[in-house]
């Protein structure tokens, strides 16, 4: 699937599915793990960090600290807006009323979306959300539904374009259906796992990366949606100085990591943001990076080329770790 052309656009920028929306080839997420997801002194650096490196696409959520993350990022965006993309999801959730514990589940109406999106414009001090995801299903929506609100919202002109996160193939294909039978406002991508290793297994015990290789990629070659992948570290199972134990199918992936990073002189994670972006359904990669100088190494992962031989190596190293790591299990 050949990435569309970027005439007129800083060459660095890609084309997000069908949309006119043109990105960077990382994404800073906004989901920190080892920093408050809130207004935060180091959020801010890197989060502005990323826009004076190139990266220009940005991602959050109403329930990344239930508000805190995009009010941080609309912080970071200030002046700034018209160089950023910003996409921000909508969980089928309210708000919890005590921290820590789960709100109460939300069911996707027109209302329901309307309010959420309202409410991350004015954190995001913003007047639209270039990508408004559903953050997962609510499994009760009809899509049918879903698709006239998002329409809606469309119209309105408090997004520009919508699409989903954590969703199946199936419903993805059926979003795709619908866009096509009605000529409303038509999903323009998804947001969805896949990295190298794929440590986290569906419920039945297969791999994630496996089975969005195997019936996610066929959707979007066939319908042209942007793909926005997250977590190229894999949750962290990739990052360097994690104590890991030997004589296990990860252990022997990092090796392989390690020694092609170290041939070709860059780092571990440049070589996990690389090897994403070898795949041609993926438009962006997105990254939780909580340092600028990682900012920079995963930002050296959208410029560099792997060469034919290394994908190889890289390859048959995510294979194996998926074969040994679903045999442990079983």
């Amino acid at each position: 699937m050949a990435k569309k052309s970027n005439e007129g656009h800083p060459s660095h920028l890609v084309r997000f599915g069908q949309t006119d929306l043109y990105v960077s080839r990382l994404c800073q997420g906004t989901a920190f793990r080892n920093m408050p997801r809130t207004v935060d002194t180091m959020g801010l650096r890197v989060l502005q960090h990323c826009i004076d490196v190139g990266v220009n696409f940005f991602d959050s959520s109403n329930a990344y600290g239930w508000g805190g993350a995009e009010t941080n990022l609309g912080k970071a965006i200030a002046g700034r807006r018209d160089r950023v993309v910003i996409c921000t999801k909508v969980a089928a959730s309210y708000a919890p009323e005590q921290a820590g514990s789960p709100g109460r589940p939300a069911r996707f109406t027109r209302n329901f979306l309307f309010q959420q999106a309202e409410g991350s414009l004015r954190r995001l001090q913003t007047d639209y959300i270039d990508l408004y995801l559903l953050h997962q299903p609510d499994k009760v929506t009809p899509a049918a539904e879903v698709v006239d609100s998002m329409d809606a919202l469309v119209g309105s002109g408090k997004i520009r374009y919508w699409g989903v996160s954590n969703h199946s193939a199936a419903q993805v294909s059926e979003y795709v259906e619908l866009g096509q039978s009605t000529g409303k406002a038509p999903i323009a991508g998804t947001e969805d796992y896949y990295n190298i290793a794929g440590e986290s297994l569906t419920d039945t015990g297969d791999s994630r990366v496996g089975q969005m290789e195997q019936e996610m990629f066929p959707v979007l070659r066939k319908s042209g949606l942007g793909l926005l992948a997250f977590s190229p570290l894999d949750t962290g199972h990739l990052v360097p100085g994690r104590a890991i134990d030997p004589d296990t199918p990860l252990a022997a992936l990092i090796d392989t990591l390690d020694e092609v990073a170290q041939d070709l002189r860059v780092s571990r994670g440049t070589v996990c943001v690389a090897w994403v972006l070898t795949h041609p359904e993926v438009t962006s990669v997105l990254a939780g990076t909580e340092r600028p100088e990682h900012v920079e190494a995963n930002f050296a992962g959208t410029e560099i080329v792997l060469p034919d031989e290394v994908i190889e190596t890289l390859n048959a190293a995510s294979l194996t770790y998926r074969k040994g790591q679903t045999q442990d299990l079983s």
